[in-house]
């Protein structure tokens, strides 16, 4: 595990109905491919269109052959994180508690606007998209955290 610095400068204004989605301080469509090319990679990764998501949505799947880790560490299924289409550039994903919290208070996150109404568990969250390369390491460390909770090879 490792220790999130504080985001810099406010947080994107995001819609909090469906879709809930970033509507500014977007990630440069060269970073969401980066971050996409590094997230599947990692073993026993694989790519399907999110089960709960927009059109367009890229489901990070863990392969049903690998034993899966905590039910609560998956969005639905095998899916545990999804990453948003271009337009948009956040993802959602279940992080493991004390991560959701630390990514909350620190401003990487903000919850599903549905855990309010108390529909999703509090450690399901909106990541926002990275702005430069130092946020894609942080965010791409946030999902890499999430892969291990939902039972990927150490």
């Amino acid at each position: 595990m490792f220790t999130l610095p504080a985001r810099s400068g406010p947080r994107p204004n995001v819609r909090q109905t469906t879709p809930h989605q970033q509507l500014d301080q977007l990630a440069p469509v060269h970073l969401q491919q980066a971050l996409a090319a590094r997230v599947f990679a990692l073993p026993d990764v694989v790519e399907h269109e999110s089960l709960v998501s927009v059109p367009g949505a890229r489901a990070l799947c863990l392969r049903q052959e690998v034993p899966a880790g905590a039910p609560e560490a998956f969005i639905a299924a095998r899916e545990f994180a999804h990453l948003h289409p271009h337009y948009d550039g956040s993802l959602h994903i279940r992080l493991p508690p004390a991560l959701a919290q630390e990514a909350l208070d620190k401003g990487w996150a903000e919850p599903h606007f549905l855990v309010h109404s108390g529909h999703l568990p509090g450690h399901y969250v909106m990541l926002y998209g990275p702005r430069d390369e130092a946020e894609l390491d942080i965010i791409y460390g946030m999902i890499e955290a999430s892969y291990h909770w939902a039972g990927g090879r150490s």
